[in-house]
């Protein structure tokens, strides 16, 4: 935030405008921290939403009136040329792009890229109880979502969801079948809130055992493959965390191949039917695709990367208007969510870019009070030639806060309803 806002900063000094105020958060009444140098006062407000840069001569969030009724000055806002406004307008979402392209660029050059191929997923997926309804069985191999070949597994779930798919092909048991993909289907499984839409199907062979678990105890090893619980075949991860509820509390025969002998022994399992155990990583059951990038490679590769995110999300907000969307809009908890449990600097690193991508398009929407809004009523004025009056300007700007204010409480009361409904039903 702290960037796109110097993004309007850098503009405005640019074209010699002064700029009053630049502030992390808001400082309504008071502020955190604050200094002067030369006309631009700089300062950590105690309201964290956001940041702010303060243009002389222009209407924006802190609705400074006063001033505008005085005669334009050479150094505000308002008496530059359109074309130097248009530019302090889009400095921010400028930045915040251009951010986000740097940074996956330097991701691609840092970790490259990895990916497992649908070719290489040996044992099918794992589909909702909603996948199924339409068609798609365990074990299924999607290898086309219409016309689309898949290249990454990670594509399914964006291509069923956003793109309003007609059918996909999947391979089973040696044959091509094709799944037809209802209309309204995007919509069913967010009202559902389905989390796990699609899963990779794995053998379950001990990775890690946690100190005292009632894996453990039970004298389970690594290198241990699950295979049944109670002589009730298990051969996925997926069958055996299903199979284990009914056991809760109680002792039962886990059936493994140890060093490929087949073996019986007895567990305990408390109320929660917690074995205790990690499952191999991806790259012990499939082979791992890597795409490797130097400096060079890696900027247009991260060009690309970024455009492809940008379109993604960019297409998914036809979902937000919808009933069932908005219901998922999520406030700085959704955010906070997004990010890995334990550090992780790829993962964090690229949240971060699609972040600043989020930034980009949420500021260029053409709605009062964001930049875009202010864009807006620039490219009228090019057009037309005639600049819109300040009182419709400080209508607008008042319109536009009081909808964005409304966005923010309901994205973040969607934030506590979902913490209170998890709390209850724990």
């Amino acid at each position: 935030m702290l960037l796109h806002e110097f993004g309007h900063f850098f503009f405005a000094r640019l074209f010699k405008t002064r700029v009053e105020k630049f502030y992390l958060f808001f400082d309504p009444w008071f502020s955190l921290f604050k200094f002067k140098k030369g006309d631009t006062e700089y300062g950590i407000g105690w309201l964290p939403l956001g940041g702010y840069v303060k243009i002389s001569g222009m209407i924006d969030e802190s609705m400074d009136k006063e001033a505008l009724k005085q005669p334009a000055k050479p150094y505000e806002f308002r008496s530059k040329p359109a074309w130097q406004r248009l530019l302090i307008m889009t400095g921010g979402v400028l930045v915040n792009f251009l951010l986000a392209l740097f940074i996956y660029s330097m991701v691609l050059f840092t970790w490259g890229k990895e990916y497992i191929a649908p070719e290489d997923i040996d044992y099918g997926y794992d589909f909702h109880e909603i996948a199924q309804e339409i068609g798609f069985q365990n074990g299924d191999k999607i290898i086309a979502i219409d016309t689309f070949k898949l290249e990454n597994y990670r594509d399914i779930v964006p291509k069923l969801l956003i793109d309003e798919p007609r059918y996909a092909e999947v391979l089973r048991e040696g044959e091509i079948h094709r799944i037809e993909i209802p209309k309204g289907f995007a919509r069913q499984v967010i009202a559902a809130e389905v989390r796990d839409l699609i899963n990779i199907r794995v053998p379950f062979v001990i990775d890690t055992l946690v100190p005292g678990s009632a894996g453990h105890r039970a004298g389970l090893r690594t290198g241990d493959r699950i295979v049944g619980i109670d002589n009730k075949p298990t051969p996925y991860f997926s069958d055996f965390n299903r199979e284990k509820v009914n056991y809760a509390s109680q002792t039962t025969a886990v059936n493994i191949l140890r060093n490929n002998h087949p073996m019986s022994i007895e567990v305990h399992f408390d109320e929660t039917a917690v074995l205790g155990v990690y499952n191999k990583p991806p790259d012990y059951h499939f082979r791992i695709s890597k795409e490797e990038y130097g400096l060079l490679s890696a900027i247009p590769a991260g060009i690309d990367l970024g455009v492809e995110r940008l379109g993604f999300y960019v297409r998914q907000m036809k979902l937000v208007f919808t009933k069932e969307g908005a219901k998922q809009v999520g406030g700085f908890g959704a955010i906070g969510g997004l990010f890995p449990k334990s550090w992780d600097w790829q993962t964090f690193w690229n949240m971060t870019a699609f972040i600043s991508l989020v930034l980009a398009f949420m500021n260029i929407l053409p709605i009062p009070a964001l930049d875009g809004g202010h864009v807006a009523f620039l490219l009228y004025e090019i057009v037309t030639g005639r600049k819109p009056g300040d009182k419709f300007l400080e209508y607008a700007q008042m319109i536009g806060m009081i909808l964005l204010l409304s966005l923010l409480l309901f994205a973040n009361g969607n934030d506590i309803y979902r913490a209170i409904q998890g709390w209850l039903t724990k």
